[in-house]
């Protein structure tokens, strides 16, 4: 079969976000700022910059910087639980960004009042009801997060084989495949699923960019596929994490553990791995290294369009030569 010309993406996500690559990095608490979103954007992915963590006068300190870092697109996520903020739409409206993301709460609380001041508005669910309640809210697409993936998490997780193909056969919109994307590999399988774009969380935690400490790096790449806990599944929010002495006496706790949270600062700037509750998803079993953002996102495209060829080559070609030669008849 000749070799197709595979130099870019084209679909409704990278020309709406004007992204030449379609990766999404996940808004991590405090992580999500200008050193790790900015190697992102110039990648050719969508970095965001976080809200979670409730400090606006440095997330607006942190947005300049992205504009001096990079002239590639970027966004902001409002995560609705931890902002406390009254006025945070107006925040983010007044930080002339294009794309926000909103999770953690409901998507008709500001999805009206963004899009109605030009912004594209995509909302993170964990269900197909969610799904549909952010469509019907009036959103452009949907972050479509399994409950492999790491951070805060709904106490029934649905896994994205299941999640992503059930939402895909009820809506329209763009959809962001998140929890256990990686690499080009996953990244087909997630496009097969129904997919146009991927958003990388725990991969991106454990990039060189990433600001967190080399001890909080290591245990990701140290980790196998089993070593992640879920934690709070009988309140809100679950919890998906790495397994640790804190976490492991967390794990059958009745009560809600949220709030034995701990210092996430300690934890990722410190290195501190029993400071908090250090969220990853079980995607950390297949991270073995650290690597530049540049290099993650470089490589997954590439192995994309040569999964996506080597599919075509080992099932669409030899079904054709078998029609033609009437083999099987």
């Amino acid at each position: 079969m000749a070799e197709r010309e595979r130099t870019t993406f084209d679909n409704r996500i990278t020309r709406e976000l004007g992204i030449e690559i379609p990766i999404v990095q996940a808004p991590m608490g405090w992580i999500a700022r200008s050193q790790l979103a900015s190697a992102v954007s110039n990648a050719g992915g969508l970095g965001i910059i976080e809200t979670s963590s409730g400090e606006l006068d440095a997330i607006r300190d942190e947005i300049r910087k992205m504009k001096d870092l990079t002239d590639k697109p970027f966004g902001v996520n409002v995560a609705q639980a931890f902002v406390r903020d009254p006025d945070i739409v107006q925040f983010v409206i007044d930080q002339g960004v294009r794309f926000v993301s909103t999770s953690a709460g409901d998507p008709t609380r500001y999805t009206a009042q963004l899009k109605d001041a030009g912004l594209i508005v995509y909302h993170v669910v964990p269900t197909l009801r969610g799904a549909m309640k952010a469509v019907d809210a009036g959103v452009d697409g949907l972050i479509v997060e399994g409950g492999e993936g790491g951070g805060f998490k709904n106490p029934d997780p649905v896994a994205s084989m299941v999640l992503l193909p059930l939402v895909r056969s009820k809506v329209d919109v763009p959809i962001v495949a998140a929890g256990g994307m990686l690499d080009g590999r996953t990244m087909a399988a997630a496009f097969a699923l129904g997919a146009e774009a991927i958003q990388m969380g725990t991969r991106m935690v454990s990039a060189t960019e990433s600001p967190v400490h080399d001890n909080w790096k290591k245990s990701i790449t140290a980790s196998g596929e089993t070593d992640t806990v879920f934690l709070n599944q009988r309140h809100s929010p679950a919890l998906r994490a790495l397994k640790t002495e804190r976490t492991s006496e967390l794990q059958f706790a009745e009560h809600n553990v949220f709030g034995d949270f701990g210092d996430p600062q300690a934890l990722y700037f410190g290195g501190d791995m029993e400071a908090a509750v250090p969220l990853g998803g079980q995607v950390m079993g297949r991270i073995d290294e650290i690597r530049p953002v540049a290099d993650i996102i470089g490589e997954c495209a590439e192995e994309f369009f040569a999964v996506m060829d080597q599919l075509a080559t080992d099932y669409l070609t030899d079904r054709a030569t078998a029609a033609s030669t009437g083999a099987g008849s």
